[in-house]
């Protein structure tokens, strides 16, 4: 029996489909439903409490000065992070890359194994070494002179401490792909330029960088999407403070959901993040097929 080559591709695709729309496609559009509700602790116990309150979620959470606060807290674990994260993971992998490099095996189990590790455990094991006190860090800042800082507990330097906890974590998974790519790029090309008399930094400017096009946009997409998820760092680190200088908008939802137990103003925070992720995201895709275009 022949298969019309019109559904021969849907027919291969289908499974995969199905896999989406049950785990992506329907959470979303329940978040979505549970959004427009009043869904709380009364409602779980008995459903005959659900009242369907349209947009108020929406309004209630944009005159909320919370949910702003933990908007910019985000944004700027983001904006710093994101490009911070991705510098330091291509910086790895051109190091690797090296043909000057040794050791190259370790020193790439070594870069990769923060990735696989519990980042619950991490970050627990990350607060003592910032600890005001006895913290290694503020330790070996004794040693040079210089006065101790409560990284986790000065609003000025949380954010930027779990910005290096989080990049020192993650960056791992970015290096194997940054090398994956460097691997792909032609020696040819690098001969070329050498023999038109090309720098070092001439040849990563005009040949590395042109050819990891498609790659850096891939990590940074991917990058910022598990950037804009940010929660267990700060969960375990400093409980959203100090003056909620650490509270995500994941956090928000965390405690808006099970410590309020207001599901519904939680689906809402959960849809707005979705929905800020998915435009940035589109808009950096239509950037990215401008650039290409022309």
């Amino acid at each position: 029996m022949s298969i019309d080559s019109r559904y021969a591709g849907w027919l291969f695709a289908g499974p995969a489909l199905l896999v989406i729309a049950l785990f992506f496609a329907l959470p979303v559009l329940a978040a979505l439903a549970l959004s427009l509700t009043d869904f709380d602790i009364y409602a779980l116990a008995n459903l005959n409490n659900l009242r369907f309150v349209g947009i108020d979620n929406y309004a209630a959470l944009l005159g909320n000065a919370l949910f702003w606060k933990a908007l910019g807290n985000t944004l700027y674990f983001v904006v710093v992070g994101v490009p911070l994260s991705v510098a330091v993971s291509l910086g790895a992998a051109l190091l690797l890359h090296s043909k000057l490099g040794r050791c190259k095996p370790f020193f790439r189990t070594a870069f990769f194994a923060p990735v696989v590790t519990t980042v619950v455990a991490v970050a627990v094991i990350w607060r003592y070494l910032f600890h005001t006190r006895y913290g290694l860090v503020n330790w070996g800042m004794s040693g040079l002179g210089i006065d101790s800082i409560d990284w986790l507990g000065d609003p000025h330097w949380a954010m930027p401490t779990i910005i290096v906890f989080a990049v020192w974590k993650n960056f791992g998974y970015n290096m194997i792909i940054f090398l994956a790519g460097l691997q792909a790029i032609p020696e040819d090309l690098y001969e070329a330029a050498r023999i038109d008399g090309a720098s070092v930094w001439q040849q990563f400017r005009n040949v590395t960088l042109p050819m990891l096009g498609p790659v850096l946009l891939l990590v940074g997409i991917l990058t910022m999407a598990g950037y804009f998820q940010l929660f267990a760092e700060p969960y375990v680190m400093t409980q959203g403070g100090p003056l909620e200088s650490t509270v995500s908008v994941l956090y928000l939802m965390y405690e808006q959901g099970f410590k309020w137990w207001n599901l519904g103003m939680a689906s809402a925070v959960a849809f707005v993040l979705f929905v800020l992720m998915a435009g940035i995201t589109s808009g950096l895709l239509w950037f990215a097929r401008r650039r290409g275009a022309e």
